[in-house]
């Protein structure tokens, strides 16, 4: 059965559709999408409340931090893809995720996927393909020159619970390129846009 996915950048307008995806745990124990948005030692004090009221200010301030991936009609599907500097824990120099070159975490045409976000439904049918090639064609339209990710192989890290970086797999199948490997099984990966 082929499932039809239709994506919109989360706008104000749209917060309702958003919270009813991430539903009353906030999607993955309560983080509401704000991992890489604040250092563990604030976010670590949040409720989840906390975190749900600070990403539906995120989302009202504008520009879109993600793209929301619907089916029938339904929010099924999230995707958190946006400059850089928009994910400022993505760019900690002590993650493995950092920018190649530190000038890039302010660069507006330097993008980062950072999330995924899928209704337990639909896992496990293929449909991250769809979402990172949605993400994709949202980078180009807002004017990103690359796209880094730092997804995780799960060849060397099959039981991990953090797919919701996204597996190594979906990248590679989208032409991205590993770029620098600073973790096992934790490559950062990039898309060029400009070809």
């Amino acid at each position: 059965m082929d499932i039809a996915l239709q994506f919109a950048p989360v706008t104000r307008d749209l917060w309702p559709d958003f919270e009813m995806l991430f539903g009353p745990k906030g999607a993955y124990c309560g983080c509401w999408c704000v991992a890489l948005r604040l250092p563990y030692k604030i976010r670590g004090t949040m409720s989840a409340d906390d975190r749900k009221t600070y990403i539906r200010e995120r989302i009202e301030a504008d520009p879109p931090p993600g793209i929301l991936g619907y089916c029938e009609g339904r929010p099924v599907a999230w995707v958190q893809v946006g400059p850089r500097h928009d994910v400022p824990q993505f760019n900690s120099p002590r993650t493995c995720s950092r920018p190649l070159e530190e000038r890039e975490a302010e660069d507006a045409h330097v993008w980062a996927i950072s999330c995924f976000f899928l209704s337990t439904p639909l896992r496990g049918k293929g449909l991250s393909h769809r979402m990172l090639a949605a993400a994709i064609d949202h980078a180009r339209r807002g004017g990103a020159h690359c796209l880094d990710a730092c997804p995780i192989d799960h060849t060397k890290q099959p039981k991990s619970v953090a797919l919701y970086i996204g597996s190594t797999s979906i990248f590679d199948a989208a032409g991205f390129e590993m770029v620098a490997c600073r973790k096992d099984g934790r490559p950062l990966m990039r898309l060029d846009l400009r070809q």
